[in-house]
């Protein structure tokens, strides 16, 4: 995946592609994913951690009670780059399918 960083002039275009992803400090995205319950909370933030050490990028993470908070950035690049944008696509699509079962 291209750890190259998002020029500048892009990167909120980018960004707005995004499903709920909003650009912080410009360069990093964040996201907040709200579950009916804590233990749905926490199974997804585990699926993210596999998935994250996986491919060895791995996001900030916050959980709040029913809501977990996820922050990217790519900091050998010193900012976005598309495999940052390739996660929070992922975890979208992790989200998605916990919300379904």
């Amino acid at each position: 995946m291209d750890e190259t960083r998002i020029p500048e002039e892009v990167k909120q275009q980018r960004v707005t592609e995004l499903d709920g992803w909003k650009l912080a400090d410009e360069k990093f995205i964040t996201k907040r994913y709200r579950f009916q319950d804590f233990l749905t909370g926490v199974r997804f933030v585990n699926l993210i951690a596999e998935y994250a050490e996986e491919i060895q990028h791995h996001p900030f993470i916050s959980i709040d009670y029913k809501m977990v908070t996820l922050k990217l950035t790519s900091w050998n690049a010193g900012g976005l780059t598309e495999l940052d944008l390739e996660c929070a696509r992922k975890y979208d699509s992790i989200y998605q399918s916990i919300q379904q079962k």
